[in-house]
């Protein structure tokens, strides 16, 4: 951060995620690197139909509504991205076996493009959500809704309740050696409600945010400075930029980091399960 700008730590990162193929689960992981594009290797690869829409859960003159994309995933197996569906069968992006499996999810023409002009993501470089607005779902819903729902980059891990990283619209931020600036909240859609390997489908998601927020959970901000974020590196707000209503929140505590939120995601989603 710049000498002489006013910081304040709002909190610490608890989960990193990256997700290979775009609409597809993702994977977790302890580090991702940032450059001005987003998250190095996020939403790289895409399912493609043979007019160029993009598969989804939802349709708009974009996207292709392709039911039950969420229950597979993409991963990448040292930097070779994987596509890998619900029962376990997987293969590299470009083989011949990949082609099968796509043709599979989705039906006879489509293919898996890589990005090349049009970014693939929805409306921002970096997506985040913080503890407080999953804490806030949860207690509204009365059961645990899990981090994986909302699908983020980074989970921001704070005490609190309500929204606070509304209130970071314009703002700073830095974790690790990476300077985002916040552009948006992100407006959900019925993503979050559906089914995949470790959550079942719920019909309520959307509607709780909805009711709650305006239908947003989480922000989308944009890379200032690329480097590199790890879990549990601290998240400071740069209080000297332009912000039009700052909500810190609380730090959590040093004992509440990775581990901690992702055993207690993982005991989420069982319980979600039940």
């Amino acid at each position: 951060m710049t000498s002489g700008t006013e910081t304040t730590t709002v909190g610490r990162v608890g989960g990193l995620w990256r997700y290979p193929i775009k609409s597809l689960d993702g994977e977790w992981v302890d580090a991702l690197s940032v450059d001005h594009r987003g998250v190095e290797r996020d939403r790289e690869w895409a399912l493609v139909d043979t007019e160029g829409r993009i598969a989804s859960g939802k349709r708009t003159r974009r996207f292709r509504k392709v039911p039950g994309l969420l229950r597979h995933a993409g991963r990448l197996n040292g930097q070779v991205p994987v596509i890998a569906l619900e029962d376990g069968r997987a293969a590299p992006v470009d083989s011949e076996e990949a082609a099968r499996l796509v043709e599979e999810i989705a039906g006879p023409g489509w293919s898996l493009q890589r990005e090349a002009a049009v970014p693939h993501f929805d409306a921002g470089a970096v997506h985040l959500v913080t503890s407080a607005t999953l804490a806030t779902l949860s207690a509204a819903a009365r059961w645990p809704v899990s981090v994986e729902r909302l699908r983020p980059n980074v989970l921001i891990e704070l005490t609190g309740e309500g929204f606070p990283e509304d209130g970071w619209l314009e703002c700073t931020l830095e974790l690790g050696s990476v300077r985002l600036r916040v552009a948006k909240r992100v407006v959900r859609c019925v993503m979050v409600n559906q089914r995949r390997p470790d959550l079942r489908a719920r019909r309520d998601v959307l509607k709780l945010v909805g009711r709650l927020n305006h239908a947003c959970a989480g922000i989308y901000a944009d890379v200032i400075e690329p480097g590199e974020v790890r879990v549990g590196d601290p998240v400071l707000l740069d209080q000297a930029s332009a912000c039009p209503e700052v909500r810190l929140g609380t730090p959590a505590p040093r004992h509440a980091r990775a581990g901690d939120r992702v055993g207690q995601s993982r005991r989420q989603r069982l319980r979600e399960r039940e």
